[in-house]
Parts: structure tokens; C-alpha cells; sequence
């Protein structure tokens, strides 16, 4: 059974102790949307500096930010009710974005993204922000770092620009000895690309001719006019997009193979897969952001082509080998590495979709455990208590 197809809203954590730049990042994300409206949710934080414009939070309260996003202060408690308040069609968001409080330990948060029953949001993904700059400081102060860092789906390496080569590779090296699977890019000024986290959003022309002047538009005009910066449009971030379209279905088993060893960097995955015998009825959408992974059956088109469209975006990764890993996913590839050549050539078709259909979410079944399995259970388990020692040092709560 296909499950409705509600259209989902990505909803991506933002994450870092206090002054590696994460309200930084997020004005970044605002100002280049690339056509989205955000509803930003600040969890357990008084308020947030936006450029000119300062939103004043008190737990509670939503306010428009002028562009079609909004910004809402709330307690971590309420953040269903919230949820449930911005997914409605009504809002018309694109994208949720959750700034943590910098003493928060995020994997609650995730945690509770992955527990909710709201079916109008998935995963989006939680983004660690570091500051390059003062990363053996944080460490000495809040050790439980490294822990974030395991859990984290995407890492930005902020403020590198304070740093020498040297001391940058090195930082990386950190980051990877910490345990995290996470794609690190590096960044100054929260310059990321948004296409990391969201995708560009195309609207009706009528749409666009009555919408009113952006903070986005302002703000791009007032770049475009001082010549003499140095930053303006540039996007400090290195990452790697490889595109994937196969004509022949993919074999199941063999594409869960290269899902659960898909290499380190490689951060999202979107797009649409075809699993000929496996499911003649439906293409898989298929969105995977880390260690995340969700299957959604979607019904052929009586005349649509059927091809499997992917595409893959990281940091790091060799596109050149990615290709040739999803060239032999297909029915005519080399044998799953799990099976000799003779039962892979006879498997049930049924049987062979049994991966796939792990990452499927029913339309009335929560299926928490299959989401984020290697990074989530170690610490789901601990008291939902804020650890009381990084709550006392107050001497680098500074923008």
C-alpha cells in the first residue's frame, strides 16, 4: 500500500556551543534562501540578531520576518505544538529551520524530530557548527563536544579564516577522531552554500509579481552597491555535487548495499529510484541526510519514463567512484556483495525489497528505530536533563 503523499518539509537542527557563529550561519541562510520561505525556530534563546532587524524572543511568540519566513522563540517542550503550527498549508514554508540553544545537547532534539507524529516533516538534518578558531577552548570548557560532534550529519568548520593550513588540516583530523561520519566543510562568516540543506524553490510568476520586497532583495541589492567588499556573493564552502540516471532498474539489494557503505562525506542524497520487478507499480523517492534514511513509494505516471534520478552532494567525496558504485546497483551490474552470482540472478522480487521497505514509513506506523541506527541510541537513553556543568560558565556567551 502507498502510503498518501503528503508533502513533507525538511526540518534541520542547527547546532554549536555559544560563539561558533550558528546565528551567523542562519542569517546567512535568510539572506540567500534561494527563493524558500524559512520558518526559523529559536529553541531556548532570548532573541536573534537579524542584520538591522533584531526579533525579540519571548517563549511563545512568532513574528514575520518580511520575506514569507518566520521566526518563533520557544521551549524545546513546545516544539511539537510549533511544528504543528508552521507545517500547515497555510504557512506555505519550504524549509524549518531549528537554531539549538549553544548549551543544548541536539541529539534531544533530533530525537524528538524522529519521534514525532506530525506527517508534514522529515529530517532534515543536523548541521554542528565549530569555531576553527577557539575549538581546543570549547573542548577544555565542554568536552561533551566530541558527542556532538558522532551525532552530527553535517559539520562547518566556521571562522577558518583564523587559522593557518596547518592548524586547518588539523582541525579536520579532530573532527574525524571524534567519531563523526559527517561531511566537514569549511567556512568564514557562516558562508555556506544553502544548496547543502535546502534546494532552490521555483514559484508561479503571479506569484512572484505581487510578493512584496524581501530582506533577501535589500540585502542583495545593499552587496550588490559596496564594490569594495571583498565577501560579497562569494560562498566559502567547498562541496560536491555528482548527478546519477539510469535508464535500467536499480537491483534493490545491491543499492541497500551501497546505501549502508556510502562513504564518508557524502551528505545528502534526493532524487528517484526505479526498482523494476521489485515494485512495478511505483518509483521510490528517496531522501537520505547522514546516517538518515527514508524510502517514499510514489505511483507511476500512466506515460512517465521510468528512470532511477539521483543526486548526490558532499564534501570530499570522489564522484568518479560513486558513479561506477551506482552503475553496478543496476539489474545488469556485478552480484550484491552479499550473494554469489546464482541467487542473486534467482531472488524473489518481493524478498529483495525487504531493505527498501526497513526506510518506508507506514501511514500509521512510527518507525523511530530505523532512522540515524549507528549515532542515536547510545545517548537516547540518558535523562532528558540538561548536563549541569557546561551550564555554568558565562564568559563566552558573546555574539
Amino acid at each position: 500500500m502507498t502510503p498518501p503523499r503528503t508533502p513533507q518539509i525538511p526540518v534541520v537542527v542547527l547546532a554549536g556551543f555559544l560563539g561558533s557563529g550558528k546565528t551567523t550561519l542562519l542569517n546567512h541562510l535568510l539572506q540567500h534562501r534561494a527563493g524558500n520561505r524559512i520558518g526559523v525556530i529559536v529553541n531556548d534563546f532570548g532573541s536573534i540578531e537579524i542584520d538591522a532587524m533584531t526579533v525579540a524572543g519571548q517563549v511563545g511568540s512568532t513574528v514575520s520576518l518580511g520575506n514569507g519566513c518566520l521566526c518563533c522563540a520557544v521551549d524545546a517542550s513546545e516544539l511539537d505544538t510549533y511544528l504543528d503550527t508552521l507545517t500547515r498549508p497555510a504557512a506555505r514554508l519550504d524549509v524549518i529551520v531549528i537554531e539549538a540553544s549553544g548549551l543544548a545537547e541536539p541529539q534531544e532534539l533530533v530525537r524528538m524530530l524522529l519521534a514525532s507524529d506530525n506527517p508534514r516533516i522529515r529530517y532534515g538534518g543536523l548541521v554542528e557548527v565549530v569555531d576553527a578558531a577557539e575549538f581546543e577552548g570549547t573542548r577544555d570548557r565542554h568536552p561533551e563536544i566530541d558527542r556532538h560532534l558522532a551525532v552530527a550529519d553535517l559539520v562547518v568548520l566556521n571562522k577558518t579564516d583564523r587559522v593557518g593550513e596547518a592548524e586547518h588540516a588539523r582541525l579536520r583530523e579532530a573532527v574525524a577522531a571524534a567519531g563523526s561520519r559527517a561531511a566537514v566543510v569549511s567556512a568564514t562568516y557562516g558562508r555556506i552554500d544553502p544548496g547543502l540543506l535546502f534546494d532552490p524553490v521555483l514559484r508561479p510568476d503571479e506569484d512572484e509579481k505581487i510578493r512584496q520586497l524581501t530582506f533577501e532583495d535589500l540585502f542583495l541589492e545593499e552587496r550588490a552597491a559596496q564594490a569594495g567588499d571583498e565577501h560579497a556573493g562569494h560562498l566559502h564552502t567547498a562541496y560536491e555535487s555528482v548527478s546519477f540516471t539510469a535508464d535500467v532498474p536499480l537491483d534493490p539489494r545491491r543499492f541497500m548495499s551501497f546505501l549502508d557503505t556510502r562513504p564518508e562525506g557524502l551528505y545528502r542524497i534526493k532524487g528517484f529510484a526505479d526498482f523494476g520487478t521489485g515494485d512495478r507499480d511505483n518509483r521510490y523517492a528517496l531522501h537520505a541526510v547522514g546516517r538518515f534514511l527514508r524510502f517514499v513509494p510514489q505511483q507511476w505516471g500512466r506515460d512517465e519514463q521510468r528512470l532511477t534520478q539521483l543526486v548526490l552532494i558532499g564534501s570530499g567525496i570522489d564522484a568518479e567512484a560513486l558513479h561506477k558504485e551506482l552503475s553496478d546497483c543496476r539489474e545488469s551490474g556485478a552480484p550484491a556483495p552479499d550473494a554469489d552470482a546464482t541467487q542473486d540472478a534467482t531472488h524473489d522480487p518481493e524478498r529483495s525489497m525487504w531493505g527498501v521497505l526497513r526506510y518506508v514509513q507506514q501511514p500509521d506506523v512510527q518507525q523511530p528505530d530505523v532512522q540515524q541506527p549507528d549515532v542515536e541510541q547510545p545517548d537516547v537513553e540518558q535523562p532528558d536533563v540538561q548536563q549541569p556543568d557546561v551550564e555554568q560558565p558565562d564568559d563566552d556567551a558573546r555574539p
